[in-house]
């Protein structure tokens, strides 16, 4: 049976795993399920073959795991998967229809991250969370001190002179107003603290990284954007185009059309929201400082005097994104036009 199993689709879970193969004809020769135990020993006991699986958490330590043992792994995004799927969603189809997909010419694949990259992405994870948390905490200290009359304006100096007022005035606060907005402080403080070292230790992988440096070049794109860009991308060669990565990252418009009448919609909103963001808050640093006269910002300067200042933001986001795949498939660094 090892022998004529040349395509394996095996649907992941946490602990029961469904397994489905065939033999270069097509035919199915392997349909069973697996404990979480039995997955090594079952690929080890294959000869070399291709297996498909769809990306998620736990594909890439799988990828990497089946990968050792002789076979060729190739992930790819679940929602490409989909439309293999037969009539009903039970484990056995799913199975089915990734062994279906991985075998398409015409499928995209997602690159096996390293055990590094995926640490590296886990930083850039915790502290997205964090700076949600740290917004939440702050947000609700000065709705909270809003009620008792303190208000100060936005921004950093506008929440460090509210905290300073607060503590001029908490004797003259009730007691239990005063410990409950101290222990929001104290929160958002030391998320501060917390979202600090977790920048250093970014910082210390992008000086460390050759690719991330060279994203850096970019106008728009600093050390936390640049480290999660590389990160999240190795291998720039899975994107044949710079639209391509762009649309990969949800930057282009959605297209619709019908009866022959073409459509462009707002921007798709696909893939990795959290560098969609970056790249779109970067976007807009370069439009502030955007001049007339400079050759590299014609277009850009163009573009504010005709949109509206978020389409023109995410526009430049876009336009940053396809210089990133530029940079990271050639291996080169950014060089602005003098002329």
């Amino acid at each position: 049976m090892s022998d004529l199993v040349v395509t394996v689709g095996p649907d992941l879970a946490k602990n029961v795993f469904q397994v489905h193969g065939v033999d270069a004809e097509g035919r199915v020769c392997v349909r069973r399920k697996l404990r979480r135990a039995e997955i090594t020993p079952f690929f080890a006991g294959l000869s070399p073959c291709l297996v498909g699986m769809e990306a998620c958490a736990s594909s890439h330590f799988w990828a990497r795991e089946i990968a050792r043992l002789g076979h060729e792994v190739r992930l790819m995004p679940p929602s490409y998967v989909k439309p293999y799927v037969k009539r009903g969603k039970t484990d056995a189809s799913d199975a089915e229809a990734i062994c279906e997909a991985v075998t398409r010419p015409m499928m995209r694949f997602v690159a096996v991250k390293s055990e590094g990259q995926q640490a590296v992405l886990m930083l850039h994870k915790t502290r997205e969370l964090l700076v949600r948390q740290r917004t939440m905490q702050t947000n609700a200290l000065r709705a909270h001190l809003a009620e008792l009359g303190i208000v100060a304006a936005q921004g950093v100096e506008g929440l460090s002179s509210l905290k300073t007022h607060f503590h001029k005035v908490r004797g003259s606060l009730p007691e239990h107003a005063t410990a409950a907005l101290q222990a929001l402080i104290r929160m958002a403080d030391c998320l501060v603290d917390e979202i600090e070292r977790l920048e250093s230790r970014i910082l210390d992988w992008h000086r460390a990284n050759d690719a991330s440096r060279r994203l850096a070049t970019i106008p728009g794109i600093g050390p936390i954007t640049a480290s999660a860009i590389a990160a999240n991308v190795p291998d720039a060669s899975l994107f044949r185009t710079a639209r391509q990565f762009a649309a990969w990252l949800g930057l282009t418009p959605s297209a619709n059309s019908s009866g022959g009448k073409d459509r462009q919609m707002g921007i798709s909103k696909q893939g990795d929201g959290c560098i969609r963001r970056l790249l779109v808050s970067g976007a807009s640093a370069v439009m502030r400082f955007a001049r007339q006269g400079d050759p590299g910002k014609a277009w850009l300067v163009g573009l504010k005097e005709r949109k509206r200042p978020k389409v023109a933001a995410v526009a430049q986001a876009d336009k940053t994104a396809r210089i990133a795949w530029a940079i990271l498939r050639r291996n080169e660094v950014f060089a602005a036009r003098t002329a």
